[in-house]
């Protein structure tokens, strides 16, 4: 039995709520349970210098969290003057997670930043962030088109995240904390829209992991991003 009683392959309740910033041409409120990530698209004229001059734009990611996000308050990362190793491999994933769907050359001279802000954390912040980074990102480049800034949208498909593991000897999908903490074996699973995979981040924590027990974690991975992949539609829609 899982701490919340879910079933081995059901989902937290999930929502994706659009046009939450005022500002930014395209947002997201991910909220994967008690996991909750604010995700921002921001547009800006210009790319960076070792791109000046090809003709292409570029998509980026940043990511932090709230000092209170988790049960007790860590320190900001800019009071400390640096970003943590784990900030900094989270948003290269959130950035090239995103970029794998964007035909950069439709973008032109711009780039398109996805800030994703963990308001609150209870497992599985990466994944969720990409999945409202790509919402923030596909209503920031419709937005583009009927401004017509651009001519032709440059997202190319989908892309959803999703974590899974293995508690307690069983394969489960959509991992919170106190599974995620007690894990056997955690993997988180970046989707496109078409079925094909991104990235896999796969780690044996207690043991190592077999064949089957792999197979089963990405049947269940691509049933969860398959779920998440029509609450994206709906979002956008």
């Amino acid at each position: 039995m899982r701490p919340t009683g879910r079933a081995a392959d059901q989902l937290r309740e999930i929502s994706l709520e659009t046009a939450v910033s005022r500002y930014a041409e395209g947002s997201c409120l991910a909220k994967f349970g008690q996991t909750h990530v604010l995700c921002t698209a921001s547009v800006e004229q210009g790319v960076p210098g070792w791109l000046k001059g090809q003709g292409r734009g570029w998509v980026t990611g940043e990511y932090g969290m709230l000092p209170r996000a988790t049960h007790t308050r860590g320190r900001r990362e800019a009071a400390q003057g640096k970003q943590s190793g784990r900030t900094q491999e989270i948003q290269r994933l959130i950035g090239r997670s995103l970029r794998s769907v964007v035909d950069t050359k439709l973008l032109g001279d711009r780039t398109i930043t996805l800030d994703c802000d963990v308001i609150q954390a209870d497992g599985g912040t990466r994944t969720a962030a990409i999945t409202g980074a790509w919402v923030a990102l596909a209503r920031a480049c419709k937005y583009l088109v009927e401004e017509k800034v651009i001519k032709e949208n440059p997202v190319t498909g989908q892309v959803a995240a999703i974590s899974c593991g293995v508690f307690e000897g069983t394969g489960v999908l959509d991992i919170d904390y106190a599974e995620d903490s007690n894990a056997e074996v955690d993997c988180n699973f970046v989707m496109a829209g078409d079925g094909r995979l991104i990235e896999i981040q796969a780690t044996g924590e207690k043991r190592p992991f077999s064949d089957e027990e792999f197979a089963e974690l990405m049947r269940l991975a691509k049933l969860g991003c398959g779920a998440l992949f029509e609450l994206q539609r709906k979002a956008v829609a």
